[in-house]
């Protein structure tokens, strides 16, 4: 069903007459709890509303929807840049089990490492790591959770390619890290929900100054792909008050690898010369 999340509400209130009594009761629900609704299974949703889990499903397909797992991906999509930290703490306390938050936690981040190898593009994936390689210089922005991702990535393709930086906040300015940026460049823009204004910002500055914008985010729909040249998807749902970044993680580790196989000599010797530094100052122990 191609609809935006405003058209989903609105069809919803539309089509509410019509609706049967147990139908009506799963749209009041929703229309109400939509944030809570997003990450019900049918089965769980109805025994919140009181009806069967086939007039959920029934419910899904009277709004035009093939089943209800799309109706609750659209509603997933409605509330994942909407939901408050707090809200998201109500929605861990309703959703995961205090007894079983390991397993409840393992089995999402596994669910969103599936999704991402059923999304991700093998050809955008390849353009996206040529572009790494090719690039003058390499920057990576992701501030807030994502900054682990991108200082994770900075620090491995720094190995590899000895031109990229990671801008963040610090003595200088962003914007003053971007001095010498041009069309031969890259930006590496990396962000999920609840997205960061400032690192769409940056992006738009790049792709200004003709560089070459990639991003990493969990959706073609992200603010960040919007502005992107190449956008690479990494599932990132977790009704939580973490960022499940597991599956960009993964991503972000594929890249650095794919990187490495294409500069196998440079990567060898660069290794090599570390091995004989770590010895000599005894970094790791023996």
């Amino acid at each position: 069903m191609e609809t935006t999340n405003l058209d989903l509400m609105r069809i919803i209130q539309s089509k509410f007459t019509r609706l049967s009594k147990g139908q009506k009761m799963i749209a009041d629900f929703i229309l109400k709890h939509y944030d809570k609704a997003a990450f019900m299974t049918a089965a769980k949703l109805g025994q919140n509303v009181g009806v069967s889990e086939s007039t959920v499903v029934r419910f899904a397909i009277e709004l035009g929807y093939e089943g209800y797992p799309e109706l609750q991906k659209s509603l997933q999509e409605l509330v994942k840049t909407k939901l408050t930290a707090v809200q998201r703490l109500e929605l861990t306390n309703d959703l995961v089990d205090e007894e079983n938050a390991l397993k409840s936690v393992l089995k999402a981040d596994m669910e969103n490492i599936r999704t991402t190898m059923e999304k991700v593009n093998q050809r955008t994936f390849d353009a996206f790591v040529d572009h790494i390689v090719n690039a003058n210089k390499v920057y990576i922005i992701g501030l807030r959770s994502s900054s682990a991702l991108s200082e994770f990535l900075g620090f491995y393709l720094n190995l590899i390619l000895n031109n990229v930086l990671v801008l963040q906040h610090g003595m200088s300015d962003i914007y003053e890290q971007m001095l010498h940026l041009g069309p031969n460049d890259v930006i590496i823009g990396i962000g999920f929900p609840r997205y960061s204004i400032k690192t769409v910002q940056i992006l738009k500055f790049a792709r200004g100054r003709g560089a070459k914008v990639l991003c990493l985010t969990d959706s073609l729909l992200s603010p960040l792909a919007a502005i992107s040249d190449l956008t690479v998807i990494a599932q990132s749902n977790m009704a939580s008050f973490v960022d499940s970044l597991v599956a960009p993680m993964s991503i972000i580790n594929a890249i650095i690898i794919s990187v490495g196989l294409k500069r196998r000599q440079a990567v060898s010797e660069t290794f090599s010369k570390l091995e004989e530094i770590w010895e000599e100052n005894k970094v790791f122990l023996t």
